[in-house]
């Protein structure tokens, strides 16, 4: 068990952060915490189980404020859990190593970058809504699954751009959803790793979950009330894409 450093208080007000940005958008943070602790050059054995703690943490919250506003419906999001499920809990226990696990995370933290940077998701209001179709539902659980036990994330940054994209919720519900989604696929996905006997600190995590309650509290509320500004979306898409390139290039270095 490491002893609390200021690093590891610096980390914990970043979380504070990306808990309060990513809560507003029904995301409970776990590529956030990835790329924080990415920078910060936390070991891998660390990061996952670490990620998806503070998701569940996060995503509780959320689930409850969401629910209180009336912005989650388990009829719609139930589809796609009972493959993504499944899917987080087989992809969590795969032992990887070092070089593939942060090609995989940077790639995720790209791509979610990328979507704050130039993607503005989660403003404005679709006229119409569909429903997703059950099929597509079941595959598209099952794959962000899938990346989500593997990278130690919780799904949302590919479910909720879906889920808008598609037009099967607006951005509030969207919201809503997600946090449904993230929350079971990150539970599920930490059974699984756990299983495999992961390292966790508790000392480093019960600090670390003190500072994403208050985000996510702060977070929740704007996101009920007011969807985050997009130049915080796009500053914090910076930061994803910054350290997804710290990942990537490691990864590369460590393949030679």
């Amino acid at each position: 068990m490491e002893a609390i450093q200021i690093d590891h208080i610096i980390i914990a007000i970043l979380f504070l952060v990306v808990a309060v940005i990513y809560s507003a958008v029904g995301h409970a943070g776990a590529s956030g915490y990835s790329a924080v602790m990415a920078l910060f050059s936390i070991s891998p054995a660390l990061m996952r189980p670490t990620s998806l703690m503070l998701n569940i943490v996060v995503g509780s919250i959320g689930l409850y404020r969401f629910y209180k506003a009336g912005l989650v419906n388990l009829r719609v999001v139930a589809p796609f859990l009972i493959v993504s499920m499944p899917a987080a809990y087989w992809a969590s226990q795969l032992e990887i190593e070092k070089q593939y696990f942060y090609l995989a995370l940077g790639v995720v933290l790209l791509v979610t970058g990328t979507q704050f940077m130039f993607n503005r998701y989660f403003s404005g209001n679709f006229i119409e809504v569909r429903r997703a179709p059950l099929l597509i539902s079941f595959f598209a659980g099952g794959l962000i699954g899938f990346l989500s036990g593997i990278t130690g994330t919780g799904g949302a940054i590919f479910f909720t751009p879906l889920l808008l994209k598609m037009k099967w919720a607006d951005p509030r519900h969207a919201a809503g959803l997600s946090v449904v989604f993230v929350l079971a696929n990150s539970m599920i996905a930490l059974v699984g790793i756990f299983k495999i006997s992961a390292f966790f600190d508790l000392r480093l995590t019960t600090v670390w979950i003190i500072a994403v309650v208050i985000g996510a509290i702060l977070g929740t509320h704007l996101g009920i009330l007011k969807f985050s500004n997009v130049k915080i979306q796009k500053i914090l898409g910076i930061v994803l894409i910054i350290a997804a390139i710290k990942l990537l290039v490691t990864a590369i270095q460590k393949f030679k």
